[in-house]
């Protein structure tokens, strides 16, 4: 008969070389190759440094969030390098083997935890995982004790020793809780950051098109002389051109392809120039730019989601909005607040509205309409059109954004980030309503709120996903898998997101002069001269928040506008979005506006959850360590009495 310790020994040899083997043959890039190393040193650290304390590690926690963020084989690899670097100092021997096996199988248990909750494991939530794997932990290596140095092999054994080792065992348990309760989401967001970086999908170029910008290039005058090369393209240039090609002779835009221009669909397509790094000065048509006829319309600009969105436009092409056509929108939008701090008792509009004097370089006097945001926030966490109104992505983005912008996150952030995960549909995107349509317009709204409260992960992963499945083969985004309506005012919004930048966007630099004149003098037909190289773009992050007006987050109109600014009628869908949003353009519900603003940079995102206020959890944390130690201690010696 097998012997049961040998049993014992196999299986422990299973899980070290079979995770090993496991992270090996998932293939990982170098930079996961190089950020795993990088945790496993924090593992090994976090060991070395606490080694003063009896048996509290920080090694546990490293293992487990990696895995929760990173997946099963990375977290394997992490737990299993931390326990053989970290004895070079601490001593090797056969514990070593169970130490790899006992924190490897924890950065499994990280990547368990992940896959059953969504991702959505709160702050208190993975303090209690990663104590109970420190509980988990203990038990493994108390039986390494019995197997390893012999005497009797027998559950009452192993019971005694375990209940030797109860101090020592809640010791690791509360210095696990404590860690992770202190610095467990900052690490979680960190880790996904750098993860979502890494990040992207080759598309292969169709034979077609390949073989006509062969034949037009070869067929082109002034063969010596190369095309500007982009030092940094847009992540969906394909939008931008397509954007560009859809310009008025006027310089403005319509919701759709040869409608009238409209003041609130240009403001978005400036925005969502901007966030591909194109500087709507540079985007000519019949010699006309967006902001020239933004320039022409001034006396529409009236209502307060008109001048908010304008401010950001302005803002993001490095225009002045106090002396814009001899009118300062900035003073304008302020004179719109209400005395309880918000605009027209709007969460949307409210929202935008701390964007837009962000933008326009007053943040003086936003305390009364963010205390008035985190007062409209419903008890699922999310936000609704109006305060008490269900909760929707397009306001509760556009909350997320505001709150963030102001560096104003804390609980409240939380409590959005979390309904925003709950509301996810099974297919990645977003709904203005419980029983709507799934659009791309409200997808990019809670996607924005995502990014701008720091929140990556897998639901802004599948987020994105959704977006880019309903992208068409000429560049313009879909607003549903069975409806293409206004396709120019969606794919504007659709590039807030796809792009991550938040509100309000950093000025974009202007093309080089030689090429604006090179466009003029070529006839500044449609789309001439537009897209600027990336190498004069000046893109730098920009803060975090959403760019709004009256109507919702995509503009739509507000029931009483269903047919909104340019005359055209409005499908069953729009209009239900519509009596939600009220945005900028006057033609969207305040909802819908939220959620236009959505587009935030993760790496430039101001990090609402960040700036939660972290010194009760360190207090709360350091109370039940000190707790944890002097009880566990004075148990142990009375009993040793």
């Amino acid at each position: 008969m097998i012997p049961w310790q040998l049993i014992v020994f196999a299986g422990l040899a299973l899980v070290v070389v079979g995770g090993v083997v496991w992270y090996e043959r998932s293939r990982p890039p170098a930079r996961v190759v190089a950020l795993v190393a990088a945790l496993a040193a924090l593992a090994v650290a976090g060991r070395l440094v606490l080694a003063p304390i009896p048996n509290v590690v920080a090694t546990t926690d490293i293992a487990m969030i990696t895995g929760y963020a990173l997946g099963g084989p990375p977290g394997f690899a992490v737990g299993a390098l931390a326990a053989p670097v970290s004895n070079i100092w601490l001593g090797q021997g056969p514990w070593t083997a169970w130490q790899m096996a006992g924190w490897g199988l924890a950065g499994l248990a990280g990547a368990w935890l992940a896959l059953v909750s969504g991702g959505r494991l709160g702050r208190w939530g993975l303090a209690a995982a990663c104590a109970l794997a420190g509980l988990a932990y203990g038990a493994l290596l108390d039986l390494s004790v019995m197997v390893t140095y012999g005497g009797e092999q027998s559950l009452d054994r192993y019971l005694a020793l375990s209940a030797r080792a109860i101090p020592f065992n809640l010791a690791h348990a509360a210095g696990n809780f404590a860690l992770a309760l202190v610095a467990g989401p900052a690490l979680v967001r960190m880790i996904a950051r750098y993860r979502d970086r890494l990040q992207f999908t080759w598309r292969p170029a169709g034979a077609v098109p390949v073989a006509v910008v062969a034949l037009v290039l070869g067929a082109a005058p002034n063969l010596g002389d190369p095309p500007p090369v982009e030092a940094k393209r847009s992540a969906d240039a394909g939008a931008v051109r397509w954007l560009v090609r859809s310009q008025n002779s006027d310089g403005g835009f319509g919701a759709t392809l040869e409608y009238p221009s409209n003041p609130a669909i240009t403001g978005w397509v400036m925005l969502g120039l901007e966030a591909g790094g194109h500087n709507p000065l540079d985007v000519r048509s019949g010699g006309e730019t967006p902001v020239a006829y933004l320039r022409a319309q001034i006396g529409r600009l009236r209502s307060p989601g008109d001048l908010e969105r304008t401010i950001l436009a302005l803002d993001g092409a490095g225009l002045d909005p106090r002396n814009f056509a001899g009118a300062d929108l900035v003073a304008a939008l302020r004179s719109k607040r209400d005395r309880d701090g918000s605009v027209d008792g709007q969460v949307n509009l409210t929202a935008f509205f701390v964007l837009a004097m962000r933008a326009g370089a007053d943040a003086g006097g936003l305390g009364r309409p963010l205390h008035w945001l985190r007062r409209a926030q419903n008890r699922d966490g999310g936000w609704g059109f109006r305060p008490d109104a269900p909760s929707d992505p397009d306001s509760t983005g556009a909350a997320l954004q505001a709150l963030a912008a102001a560096g104003e996150g804390g609980d409240s952030s939380a409590d959005g980030v979390r309904w925003l995960r709950k509301a996810q549909r099974s297919g990645g995107g977003y709904a203005l309503a419980s029983n709507g349509v799934v659009n791309a317009q409200s997808t990019a709204w809670a996607a924005q709120g995502l990014i701008a409260a720091g929140a990556g992960g897998r639901a802004l992963r599948r987020a994105l996903d959704h977006l880019d499945g309903l992208r068409a083969d000429d560049g313009h985004y879909r607003y549903s898998r069975a409806s293409d309506q206004t396709p120019v005012w969606v794919t504007s919004q659709a590039l807030l997101a796809v792009e991550r930048r938040p509100f309000p966007l950093a000025a974009v630099a202007r093309k080089p002069r030689s090429e604006r004149e090179s466009a003029a003098r070529s006839g500044g037909g449609q789309g001439a001269g537009t897209i600027a190289p990336a190498s004069s773009r000046g893109l730098t992050a920009p803060v975090a928040g959403p760019a709004g007006g009256d109507a919702g987050p995509r503009g739509e109109a507000a029931p009483a506008q269903a047919n909104g600014g340019d005359g055209r009628r409005r499908s069953g869908a729009e209009t239900e979005r519509s009596a939600v949003d009220a945005g900028p353009d006057s033609e969207r519900s305040g909802a819908e506006v939220i959620a236009d603003t959505a587009a935030t940079e993760t790496s430039a995102t101001a990090d609402a959850t960040e700036s939660e206020p972290v010194a009760p959890y360190v207090a709360a944390g350091l109370g039940g360590l000190a707790l944890a130690l002097g009880a566990g201690f004075f148990w142990y010696r009375r009993r040793l009495l």
